[in-house]
């Protein structure tokens, strides 16, 4: 039985090259939490202000809220689209469905449902910022995320000016 334990090596020496691996994978920064952006590709328009992308992160749009297409109904989700859900969606899935974007974060990169806040642009435009400019969204913005907040002021108020989207009856 003395002999077994010349056979079996301590842990520390048998697995030596995981603390390794570990240690690489953590100095090149893929352990860390993503906190200065970067591109990525959209798998999935949800709605007028949410995505998900390849790599299966949910992201909501800084700044802005557009009309829901689903309601909750007693634990379950219905399709009931708001006035402009529709038109939203459809704006945003033109936009960035199966484009590569690029995320910003602003303060906080979390909601409490773990999705990422981001302001999203692609092809030189932020998304979030032509939701508005078309009507298809409200300015919706908490502190102390608000980076772009005189630019989604300004797109909302000119589609306001236009009486463009949500706009339009007023």
């Amino acid at each position: 039985m003395k002999n077994l334990k010349f056979i079996v090596a301590p842990p520390s020496r048998r697995f030596w090259w995981r603390g390794l691996l570990l240690f690489v994978f953590l100095l090149s920064g893929c352990g860390r939490i993503q906190t200065e952006g970067g591109f990525y590709y959209v798998y999935k328009v949800l709605d007028g202000d949410t995505i998900i992308l390849t790599n299966a992160r949910n992201v909501r749009y800084i700044g802005i809220d557009a009309p829901e297409s689903r309601k909750r109904i007693r634990g379950e989700w219905v399709y009931d689209p708001e006035p402009f859900a529709v038109e939203a969606y459809n704006l945003n899935r033109r936009l960035v469905e199966g484009k590569k974007v690029r995320l910003e974060f602003d303060k906080e990169i979390t909601d409490r449902y773990d999705r990422w806040l981001a302001y999203v642009f692609v092809d030189g435009k932020m998304a979030n910022e032509e939701l508005l400019r078309y009507g298809y969204a409200r300015v919706y913005t908490f502190a102390p995320n608000t980076k772009y907040l005189d630019r989604l002021i300004a797109a909302e108020k000119e589609a306001r000016d236009n009486k463009t989207g949500l706009w339009f009856s007023e």
